[in-house]
């Protein structure tokens, strides 16, 4: 599957999609804290989307070739889940990490984003991992620009990540995003500088490292869809979907809620 280039007034609808997602992070951050289930969060969310936004949650019934279909509207994924934890009785307690990975359908397009969320008071740890995982998104995304190549991102995520003792997963990855949830190209997050496909302007694709603690390992547990880490170390992830312009970069998934990039980055 070739990368599907998107003109100008796509690029205005992607803009509207990754802002909506990325207000219902905005929504939902009060309501994260100790005591409340991922289930309830998920149908907060839900609500928000569907009554609120007029949007659609693309994870709801998402069913890629071998997945039976995802029963939930976003996916949350609690200390040592790394990605695509699906929202239920779980309860929230104190000291516990967050991701809430949103991706909502606008007027035909997606919008995707995720978040870290600290539940209560974090240790140490988990706090320096959360900051090192944000700060990896954003070193990533400052490598893209028209010339420039995937292997760009990926090594500038891989070094930060490994200079502070943590690993890569390497079995997700970024991807396209357009009309399609999943669109080509795959942004590997580790990788060798200078490699790679070539950025090119009309590119649009989510840039969302996982970053462990621990070992890179990960397994699936038997819902088919989480996905945790082997040593069962914490794992952080955050993301952001990007577009490349004539002149670099601009992020789609921005809104008021945001969180913005650390001085490293700037």
């Amino acid at each position: 599957m070739a990368v599907v280039l998107k003109g100008s007034e796509e690029i205005e609808r992607m803009r509207v999609a990754g802002r909506l997602a990325s207000e219902v992070l905005d929504f939902i951050a009060p309501h994260v804290k100790p005591g409340v289930s991922t289930g309830k969060l998920n149908d907060l969310c839900h609500e928000y989307m569907v009554a609120v936004q007029g949007t659609v949650p693309a994870p709801l019934h998402y069913a890629p070739p071998g997945y039976k279909p995802f029963p939930k509207s976003i996916c949350t994924s609690v200390n040592h889940q790394v990605c695509h934890g699906v929202p239920g009785e779980r309860v929230l307690k104190p000291g516990d990490i967050l991701n809430i990975d949103i991706t909502v359908i606008k007027d035909g397009f997606h919008g995707d984003c995720s978040r870290m969320f600290f539940v209560g008071e974090p240790s140490i740890q988990a706090r320096r991992l959360v900051e090192v995982t944000f700060e990896c998104m954003w070193l990533g995304i400052r490598q893209v620009r028209p010339g420039a190549r995937l292997g760009d991102i990926g090594a500038a995520i891989q070094g930060h990540a490994e200079k502070h003792g943590f690993s890569v997963v390497r079995e997700f990855c970024g991807h396209g995003i357009g009309r399609r949830f999943h669109e080509e190209p795959q942004v590997l997050h580790y990788g060798k500088p200078a490699t790679g496909l070539m950025l090119e302007p009309g590119m649009t694709f989510t840039v969302e490292p996982m970053i462990n603690a621990g070992k890179p390992g990960i397994r699936e547990l038997a819902d088919g869809w989480t996905i945790v880490t082997k040593d069962h170390s914490l794992s952080a992830q955050w993301e952001h979907t990007v577009a490349v312009t004539e002149a670099g970069c601009e992020v789609l998934t921005q809104s008021s809620g945001s969180q913005p990039a650390p001085a490293l980055a700037q």
